[in-house]
């Protein structure tokens, strides 16, 4: 069995809805035990910032799956909820973003996955949620409550 962390992102439509619906999804596709689910935060946008703000997530599972199996599964996981990755913009409005953050502390590098995910330690809309569940979990050889001191939070606000 692996650990895995996943990042849940979605701006467009009910996403609280869409992450409770599609949580346990992850858990029956990856055959999956939900080992933590974050709050949700309302996030504004990154790269692309004139659109509505994001509402972010992570969880941490545990699957018997091999890493390219579960990046299947989640990707498959999206189409199932409308994300046509081939006909959006980088960084655009989206229904859902599901990225695996770590599998283990593996580091992978292919034409398909980076792990850990290349801009995890950037993104505060990523750090945040997860150092409420896993702030002491060693991730490419740093944590994410460590990481979570060297970028602004401003613009994260926990959703009650």
């Amino acid at each position: 069995m692996a650990s895995a962390l996943v990042a849940l992102g979605g701006n467009v439509g009910d996403v609280r809805a869409t992450f409770a619906r599609v949580i346990p999804r992850i858990c029956a596709k990856a055959s999956a035990r939900l080992l933590a689910r974050s709050s949700d935060y309302e996030t504004e946008p990154w790269g692309d910032e004139h659109q509505a703000a994001f509402t972010n997530a992570c969880i941490e599972i545990e699957t018997p799956l091999e890493v390219e199996a579960l990046l299947d599964a989640l990707q498959e996981i999206e189409r199932e909820n409308g994300r046509e990755r081939s006909r959006e913009r980088r960084w655009g409005p989206r229904t859902l973003d599901l990225d695996l953050l770590a599998y283990d502390d593996r580091r992978i590098e292919s034409p398909r996955l980076s792990l850990p995910h290349p801009r995890l330690f950037e993104r505060a809309f990523v750090l945040v949620p997860l150092a409420e569940i896993a702030p002491d979990r060693r991730i490419g050889g740093r944590t994410a409550k460590d990481a979570l001191q060297s970028v602004s939070t401003s613009g994260v606000r926990k959703l009650g």
